[in-house]
């Protein structure tokens, strides 16, 4: 029998409010309908019981979203003391932060986030001294703060910027065009972009996109079939030429890119997130076909700049730790390269141009290191950096005499640094002041051993002189994966966790790239259990050396790190006292079917393999919940936008949970409307809501009561 939605929300909302949500109390859930789907996997039956819940759109899973919500803000808005969190968390972000510059010619570009303002806003300037005006308000642009904005590229004469919205979080994008020197905005409207920039050449630029989604599919449809088009300024984009399509490859990311110089376009060529082919033509020669210069997908490759007709190519090809390589497209066998920056030890991480030199970027142990070149390969200086921490690349153009990097860690803000090639020093452009006595805390790194032996690195940030008696609230935080390096930033919220003796631990798992391709194989696809047992690992060091106990112990983890969390909360759920799983990959049965999700398959694999179904089901989270087993304090995070990973992964997994928790644990979601995958996009007023519940989730779930907060 189905259903009927208003009865279900009627019937639940009564549950909801008779009930006391204290800890210790076994709650009693929503009842969420459940189907007989089953499929079958290589020989193997499996349950699909919350199947319905993938259609977002349907009235019934509206009425499930509406009641799971009210059940869950019933919980949150019992905690105490939920409201000084809040109120602290607003202080913590009451000042102005600075991110981003760059040149455009005479002008200098930059984002500024403003006290509490919903979003970031893009200032431009005149020179160093220049006046500061307002480039890109996005607040302006929505009364909720759901739109946000970021820019696509200027133009390779200085005079244009493009520009796109996002809305409501959703992946998709709309792209502008700005005059700079005026900021007047031109009519120029381009729809229906997603992970794309601009390619400028000539009066336009290249740029790619999809074909406009049937009704009612656009944040759960597979995007397939990127195109690569050429717009022209002044032109409707019904009137854009194709330049590339492969209709025999329905699931592959396209993206093109122009040398500085106008003379080479070339298109990168990805079925997923990782291996790149690259095609090109030369412009300047009026070259109509596409030549191949590096076969894929084996490797991955990054086009610096060009020198005259050769190519300065940043590659793991030959080198697990990237190198820099000199290339000439007319004879690009790899006998014909030449090493510029052989592979180090350290894992190269970025590598750009500015001003006739090379400025590369490496990791050691997870902090970035910046290093000058000439362009043959001579390394000149490194360049000095404040502390350790992270520091975007160094970059800009051809005559370009200096630049601009960011530099944060866990105990220094953000900071944008103007930095002079000529003499290797680096100047404050704009600081950011917290609101918190930062000098209070500080990092150590320590490295313990993974179940296999591997030794893993783990930054840990807390008061200065901490006892180890394992009293102290701790939040353990990974990603682990798609190459993606971990490594120190400075975040606000976790002042809070500081100011209440606790402790942020984040080990840099295998599957991440802070030690080159050897590190990102050694956690992914059939070794995907690694990261899993280095977490795990984690954890027991901590509980171990009397940093914390399994009682005051929080996890956390979003996107792929959201799988992480429901995998280790699975499979050791007597070692965590609270985990928070946000926008997690909980189904790897069926990742593959919405989205982008197929792009995932070369870092995990696909159950529409034999060779990784067995894999997959083995530690996908929403296929090894169990009867019986009394799980962390869960609270489960997702949004209504998240078209990257769909919101009925989270819808599945805590469908099951709620059914199968055995003691007073609270399991249960928290389902942000109109926001998108994770903070990305998200409004200041959201992101404050979801960082106060967290902390009230987990301090009330410890038995915590948070101290009252002193501003600075």
């Amino acid at each position: 029998m189905r259903t009927n939605p208003l009865i279900l929300l009627i019937f639940t909302s009564l549950i909801i409010f008779s009930q006391c949500k204290n800890p210790g109390t076994k709650m009693n859930y929503p009842q969420t309908r459940k189907g007989t789907q089953t499929d079958t996997y290589f020989g193997t039956a499996v349950a699909d019981p919350y199947r319905w819940l993938e259609n977002d759109t349907s009235a019934e899973t509206k009425a499930w979203v509406k009641t799971e919500q009210a059940f869950t803000e019933d919980y949150l808005a019992k905690i105490p003391f939920r409201d000084k969190i809040r109120n602290r968390y607003k202080d913590l972000l009451n000042y102005d932060k600075f991110f981003g510059a760059f040149k455009a010619g005479e002008y200098i570009i930059y984002s500024k986030q403003e006290g509490l303002k919903n979003q970031s806003v893009y200032y431009i300037q005149k020179g160093l001294d220049g006046e500061a005006q307002v480039l890109i308000d996005p607040n302006t642009l929505s009364s909720d703060g759901s739109v946000s904005v970021a820019l696509d590229g200027v133009s390779n004469d200085k005079k244009y910027i493009a520009w796109h919205i996002n809305k409501g979080g959703s992946d998709w994008q709309t792209m502008f065009i700005m005059e700079i020197a005026t900021r007047k905005k031109l009519d120029d409207q381009l729809d229906w972009l997603k992970f794309g920039g601009a390619a400028w050449q000539g009066s336009g630029f290249y740029y790619s996109r999809y074909d406009k989604p049937a009704p009612g599919t656009e944040l759960s449809a597979k995007s397939e079939y990127q195109k690569i088009y050429y717009h022209k300024l002044g032109d409707k984009q019904e009137s854009d030429r194709l330049i590339f399509e492969d209709k025999a490859h329905p699931q592959m990311y396209y993206s093109p890119q122009v040398t500085e110089d106008e003379r080479y376009l070339f298109i990168y060529k990805s079925p997923g997130t990782d291996g790149t082919e690259v095609i090109y033509r030369s412009l300047a020669g009026n070259q109509k076909e596409f030549k191949l210069l590096f076969k894929g997908y084996e490797f991955n490759y990054g086009i610096i700049n060009n020198l005259g007709d050769k190519l300065l190519v940043n590659t793991n090809d030959g080198a697990g730790n990237y190198r820099v390589v000199l290339v000439d497209p007319a004879h690009p066998e790899k006998n014909a390269w030449k090493d510029v920056i052989p592979e180090k030890p350290e894992k190269l991480e970025s590598c750009s141009t500015m001003g006739g030199k090379l400025f590369a970027g490496y990791l050691k142990d997870a902090s970035t290191r910046i290093y000058q070149y000439r362009t043959d390969g001579t390394m000149e200086h490194e360049v000095p950096l404040p502390a350790l921490g992270s520091a975007s690349g160094i970059g800009g153009y051809e005559n370009d005499t200096y630049a601009f990097y960011d530099f944060s860690s866990f105990t220094y803000a953000p900071c944008i640094y103007r930095y002079d090639p000529a003499n290797g020093k680096s100047t404050v452009f704009k600081n950011s002041a917290p609101n918190a006595n930062i000098s209070d805390f500080e990092t150590e790194q320590v490295f313990y051993t993974s179940k296999d032996g591997t030794k893993v690195p783990m930054f840990l940030v807390h008061k200065k002189g901490i006892r180890l008696d394992g009293s102290h609230p701790t939040l353990l935080y990974a990603y682990g994966g798609f190459n993606v390096s971990s490594t120190p930033y400075f975040s606000n919220s976790k002042i809070i966790l500081y100011e209440n003796d606790g402790i942020f631990a984040m080990p840099n798992i295998r599957g991440g790239g802070e030690y080159g391709e050897k590190w990102h194989k050694g956690g992914n696809l059939l070794n995907k259990q690694n990261g899993f047992d280095d977490f795990i690992a984690a954890a027991e060091y901590l509980v171990e050396k009397k940093y914390t106990s399994r009682e005051k112990l929080a996890i956390n983890g979003g996107s792929n790190g959201g799988l992480l969390i429901g995998a280790v909360m699975t499979q050791r759920p007597d070692l965590f006292k609270v985990a928070i799983p946000e926008v997690g990959v909980m189904d790897m049965l069926r990742f593959q079917k919405f989205t982008v999700g197929w792009g995932w398959s070369v870092e995990y694999g696909s159950s529409d393999s034999a060779k990784y179904f067995p894999v997959l089901y083995k530690y996908s989270p929403l296929h090894n919940i169990k009867d019986g087993i009394e799980y962390p304090a869960t609270l489960v995070v997702t949004a209504d936008h998240d078209d990257r990973v769909v919101p009925a992964h989270s819808f599945k997994f805590i469908s099951t949970l709620q059914e199968k928790q055995k003691g007073s644990n609270p399991v249960l979601i928290r389902i942000e409307i109109n926001q998108g995958h994770g903070a990305s996009g998200a409004s200041l007023a959201k992101i404050i809501e979801g960082e106060t519940d967290k902390w009230a989730f987990m301090f009330y779930n410890m038995g915590i009561e948070p101290k009252d907060f002193v501003k600075k």
